[in-house]
């Protein structure tokens, strides 16, 4: 076991995706097995959604460039640059990018984000 006090990532798990969205895990189970939090540079491009969720885990997400749209109970929020929001764990959401430009954020869930605790609808 080594007795550093410190990790620096240099190299993140790159998650694959079929929707051209960048994820690059830095910490968190994929990429170095730690289950209590997770930290992720995104990139979900022009144009791009997902499908509505409810996370078993909290997610904080600081948006760096461009635009991130948020469906949380029928509420719309366009977040830009520079701002940031939490979303509780049990919260159903829908993230999306209807923009004409990528947005590039940061994304950390606490407990770590995970397949089968997202819960995403079909």
């Amino acid at each position: 076991m080594s007795d550093k006090k410190f990790q620096i990532q240099k190299k993140p798990f790159v998650v694959p995706t079929d929707d051209d969205k960048y994820i690059g895990e830095h910490f968190g189970k994929a990429s170095d097995g730690n289950s209590e939090i997770s930290i992720a540079h995104m990139v979900a491009p022009p144009q791009w959604s997902e499908p509505f969720q409810t996370p078993e885990f909290d997610e904080y997400t600081f948006i760096f460039e461009g635009k991130k749209q948020f469906l949380i109970d029928e509420e719309e929020i366009i977040l830009e640059a520079g701002q940031s929001i939490k979303i509780s764990a049990g919260t159903r959401v829908q993230y999306s990018n209807p923009f004409d430009k990528p947005c590039t954020y940061i994304s950390i869930c606490k407990p770590a984000f995970d397949f089968n605790k997202v819960n995403r609808e079909e």
